[in-house]
Formats: structure tokens, C-alpha cells, sequence
């Protein structure tokens, strides 16, 4: 029980800005603040800056690299990009602090260049370069955005004129850099590919140093689950082949195994939802499709454009042979849409169970009591699921890419014996 009451205000601290805090009151303005939407998109997206624990108003800052329209390169803070502004409610005479974006200006070779942190634009929350309007241009593009507010309604403050920013009440032409930053994910990514070498290197120069001498503790658990992963997964998929495969797959594991449970982590170097990232794990099925089909045997691309079926099926119109071809595309997509799908509907069903404490508190303090104790044991038995859902869809990748490469690898002339060893097949007399 005490470790839920030190759970509880840890978790609300951590996970949801201060101005969202509704005390069961029903003001209308408390109401008003809490865009569920925005909430769960915020921390399941990426970011110039890294939250700060307790706070969402302080970042840890990140470089921000970025190609102007003219070519030059630009590598700066990216807390230039954003300021800390006090707002007062004249009602309550109660102070917030909100970070807002401002406007970077760099000088070089005589020219200005701007740099905005997007948010009344196309490119909401990415950095783009702003370009100033003569006045006969931001009439226009004013009176462009009132007919864009007329036929779609809306805010007159969040009216979105393609091709262009609104900072403040004036719109600016905007450009989107060619953007190499080093954002949240992007960090997490090289902390998660450094943890995963530093544990791997660790297991190595154990056995380096001690031999065959049964490792303890942490390194005795790396072990295991590397023993885990080759002996059930790669031995027995791959057989004869698993040396050969073993680094990448390997790799693969403990490479999604981190990213899942630092995504969990709300604090830094944890919080980044790699996973949850479809962009991210289209990367790693692209990988496991190279490997598959550049490293594919004659046999293997032979059974896709001249497969063992009736001819009918595969002359004169390809049937057999787009079904195959088709396949090729399917099994890495089935790869990137599975590991995303289930580890970002993770993420998303923790935010909302948090959420509904907010949600409820506005219908009063019996409604805010019940949902808080509902909500937080439902949250702490999700992560916990998490946990063991990072393990499972870490496997399941590792399983599936080297059923694949073992479909690549297959010469048709041989088969397996019990331990997954290639045979040459016993010859009749």
C-alpha cells in the first residue's frame, strides 16, 4: 500500500503538465484545459527537448541540425527555440508558467535567418524557416486564412494557411528545412543501441577473461536469454545456418527488448516510445526483408517465379507468382505493423487509464476519489503487463524474422534432423 501512495502522486507528476490538476470543482476554464487528445499525442510523439522529471514546462535541451532554404547549415540549442511565459488568471490571480515558442535569429554572411518551432502550421511541432510578408502579402494570406475559418469553422487563432506560419497575429512563409536533429527518440535510440553493446560486450569479455566458468547474477541472466533466444529460436529455425544468422537476430532482440522497457521508464533515459514509432519498426522489418531476399538462395527465388504447382496456376497469367512476389512485401510489413500497433496500444491504454482521474474529478470529489483508486490500479497493472508484453513482442519479432530467413535459406535438398541440423537426404538401394 505504501509503495501505491508513493506510485500515485509519482505517476500524475510525471506523466501530465501541472495547469491540467482539476481539484473536483468543476471550474469551467479546469475543463477546458484538459485536451485528452493533445495529452496522449504529446508524450507518445517525439520532441526537440527531453521533459524534465516533475515539471512540463522545463526541457532537457537538444541539438537542433537543419539545411536552410539557401543551403546553409545550422546547428543550435534547442532552447533557443521556446521560453519559459508566466500567464496570471485575472479571476483567481493564480500564476502558470507555459513554455512558448519564440523565434531563433542567426546572422551569417550578412543575411537573417529564422527558425521557428512550429505549431499554428502544416508542420506542427517541427522546426521550420520563416520568411517575412510585405504587407500586401499578409493581408492577403489573412484574408485567405478568414475564408479558410469561414468554410471550416474553428478557432481564428489556429486557422492553418498551407504554405505558411502564424506567429502571433502575423503569418510568416514558411520553409521546412532538410532536419537532422537529434530529438528525443533519436537520443534514445543511441542510449538504447549503447546499452544493448554494453551489456553484450560485458557477457564477452566475461568468458574472455574466466572461461567456461558459469557467470552470476545479471551477467548470468544475459546468458540465459541469449542460450533462450539461439537454442529455441535460431537453432532451431535455422539449423546449420544459425552462425551465420545468430549476430543479427540477436541484435534484433535485445535491440526492441530495450527500447520496450526504457519506454516504459517515465523518467530520463526511459520515456521515448521507440516502438510505438512506425517508423521506427518499419526500419527493423526492412532489415530483416534485406536480409531474407538478398541473401536468399536459388531455390528460394526459384519457388517464387516458377513455383512446384500446376502449370495452369502459373502459365499463361502469374497467379502463383504475384501471390509470391506479393508475400514478399506482406510478411516485413506484418513484422513493423504487429511490434508498433501492440506496443503503442499499450502506451496509449496507461495515459487514458491515467486520464481518467482528470476526466473524472469534474463531477466532484466522490467521482475523483472512486476513479483515482480505479485508474491507478488498472495503470500499475498495465505497466506491469507491459513489462512481459516487451518480452513477448521482442521474441515474437526475433521468432518470425528468422522463420523468414530460414525460408530464404532453404536449397531443397536437404532436411533437418532432431537438432536442427541439415542432412543430406538417405539414398534407396
Amino acid at each position: 500500500m505504501r509503495r501505491l501512495l508513493f506510485i500515485l502522486p509519482l505517476l500524475m507528476a510525471l506523466l501530465f503538465p501541472q495547469n491540467i490538476f482539476a481539484s473536483g470543482d468543476g471550474h469551467e476554464d479546469e475543463k477546458e484545459a484538459l485536451d485528452v487528445k493533445e495529452i496522449i499525442f504529446h508524450h507518445l510523439g517525439d520532441g526537440y527537448g527531453w521533459e524534465v522529471p516533475f515539471s512540463h514546462v522545463y526541457r532537457i535541451p537538444l541539438p537542433v541540425i537543419v539545411r536552410a532554404q539557401d543551403g546553409a547549415w545550422f546547428c543550435f540549442s534547442s532552447a533557443k527555440l521556446t521560453e519559459v511565459t508566466v500567464f496570471e488568471n485575472e479571476a483567481t490571480g493564480k500564476k502558470t508558467e507555459e513554455l512558448t515558442p519564440v523565434i531563433h535569429e542567426v546572422e551569417k554572411n550578412g543575411k537573417t535567418y529564422r527558425f521557428y518551432l512550429a505549431h499554428v502550421s502544416e508542420h506542427k511541432n517541427k522546426v521550420v524557416e520563416l520568411f517575412q510578408l510585405d504587407g500586401k502579402d499578409q493581408e492577403a494570406t489573412k484574408a485567405e486564412a478568414a475564408k479558410l475559418l469561414a468554410e471550416k469553422g474553428g478557432d481564428a487563432h489556429h486557422v492553418v494557411v498551407p504554405g505558411y506560419c502564424m506567429v502571433g497575429d502575423e503569418y510568416y512563409k514558411e520553409y521546412r528545412p532538410f532536419d537532422i536533429s537529434i530529438t528525443k527518440n533519436v537520443l534514445a535510440l543511441l542510449i538504447a543501441a549503447v546499452l544493448v553493446t554494453w551489456m553484450v560486450m560485458s557477457v564477452a569479455r566475461y568468458y574472455a577473461r574466466k572461461g567456461m566458468k558459469a557467470p552470476r547474477k545479471g551477467m548470468g541472466f544475459m546468458e540465459m536469454l541469449i542460450d533462450f533466444i539461439y537454442t529455441g529460436v535460431i537453432k532451431s529455425s535455422l539449423g546449420a545456418k544459425a552462425n551465420k544468422f545468430a549476430p543479427y537476430l540477436l541484435t534484433c532482440f535485445f535491440f526492441i527488448l530495450t527500447m520496450n522497457l526504457l519506454g516504459l521508464i517515465v523518467i530520463f533515459p526511459g520515456g521515448a516510445n521507440l516502438t510505438g514509432n512506425i517508423a521506427i519498426t518499419l526500419v527493423l522489418a526492412v532489415m530483416t526483408f534485406i536480409v531474407t531476399n538478398v541473401l536468399g538462395t536459388k531455390h528460394y527465388w526459384k519457388e517464387i517465379f516458377w513455383p512446384d504447382v500446376p502449370l495452369f496456376l502459373k502459365f499463361p497469367l502469374p497467379i502463383m507468382q504475384m501471390i509470391e512476389v506479393f508475400g514478399i512485401f506482406t510478411k516485413p510489413a506484418a513484422l513493423c505493423v504487429r511490434l508498433f500497433a501492440n506496443m503503442m496500444g499499450g502506451h496509449m491504454i496507461v495515459i487514458t487509464l491515467t486520464l481518467l482521474i482528470f476526466i473524472f474529478a469534474a463531477f466532484g470529489a466522490a467521482a475523483l476519489g472512486a476513479s483515482t483508486v480505479v485508474s491507478v490500479l488498472f495503470t500499475i497493472f498495465m505497466l506491469l503487463l507491459d513489462v512481459l508484453v516487451s518480452f513477448i513482442q521482442a521474441y515474437v519479432f526475433t521468432l518470425l524474422s528468422a522463420l523468414f530467413i530460414s525460408a530464404g535459406q532453404e536449397d531443397g535438398h536437404h532436411h533437418k534432423d532432431a537438432e536442427g541440423n541439415d542432412v543430406a537426404p538417405e539414398v534407396e538401394a
